[in-house]
């Protein structure tokens, strides 16, 4: 596979991280799009997207440094702009300061919070899948050794050096097979978008489901960092808490008028 997309000079431009701008880019525009169907605003919903990207890149960092005070005083360049972040509570404890920061500009912003996550459900599951495909480039978030004839194999040191991927191993595609149930997804999501019983149907949806599939593609990485002996890893347990909102969102379900919703939208399109 193909772990560095360019080489310039001494400058290396890994596979993942422009796969990881593209998915970024991708899911706004797509949440741009399902926001105008919905009669919210685009541009908070834009503006929300950035808020939550920024505030998980910063984040993990602040949180990177809080944690290696030493590490930053003897290298503070080089841990804030150059190395990956691969603590798993490093990074969902950036993803959950980022979800604090985004449900503050929800409610300051006065956007509808149910139709607001629905909007951006179908989005999500977008960016995930084209991430997870760079990862599957890159070797990174590798699989568990299979005899299955669709392993990959990679060769490629820098797999091994940035990520850790075991080298000339077949292993199982675990990237893809995420890649294509969250396109499944995102493909269902959007079949529903305008058939939706209630506000939260698509955000209750996408938790449930992923959450699922997050919880048992876990048993196929090669990378599992158990939480004690014997138990579930911190993946499975951020699985669980997906299944169990969604769950949530499924009983609180509410008939509303969200015909109401897609007839703003066509008079805005018509007045347009």
């Amino acid at each position: 596979m193909y772990p560095r997309l360019f080489q310039f000079g001494h400058i290396a431009i890994p596979t993942n991280g422009v796969f990881t701008a593209i998915a970024l880019i991708a899911a706004l525009a797509l949440a741009m799009q399902t926001a105008r169907r919905l009669a919210l605003d685009p541009n908070k919903i834009w503006n929300l997207g950035l808020i939550g990207i920024f505030t998980t890149l910063l984040g993990s960092r602040l949180l990177l440094v809080l944690f290696n005070p030493s590490d930053f005083l003897a290298h503070p360049f080089w841990m804030l702009g150059v190395i990956g972040i691969r603590s798993q509570g490093i990074f969902y404890g950036s993803v959950l300061l980022a979800i604090c920061v985004c449900l503050g500009y929800i409610f300051a912003g006065r956007l509808p919070l149910w139709r607001t996550l629905d909007c951006l459900a179908p989005a999500a599951a977008f960016g995930i899948a084209v991430h997870s495909l760079g990862e599957l480039a890159a070797g990174s978030n590798y699989g568990t050794p299979t005899t299955a004839p669709w392993g990959v194999i990679y060769r490629h040191g820098l797999a091994g050096l940035w990520s850790g991927t075991p080298l000339g191993v077949r292993l199982h595609p675990v990237q893809l097979y995420e890649a294509l149930i969250v396109l499944t997804l995102c493909a269902f999501l959007l079949f529903r978008l305008p058939r939706r019983a209630y506000e939260g149907d698509l955000a209750g949806t996408f938790l449930f489901i992923y959450g699922i599939s997050f919880y048992f593609l876990d048993f196929y990485r090669g990378d599992r960092s158990f939480v004690c002996r014997g138990a579930v890893t911190m993946v499975q347990l951020v699985a669980i808490v997906f299944v169990l909102a969604g769950a949530a969102l499924w009983l609180r379900r509410k008939p509303a008028p969200l015909r109401q919703h897609l007839s703003e939208y066509d008079s805005q399109t018509q007045i347009r």
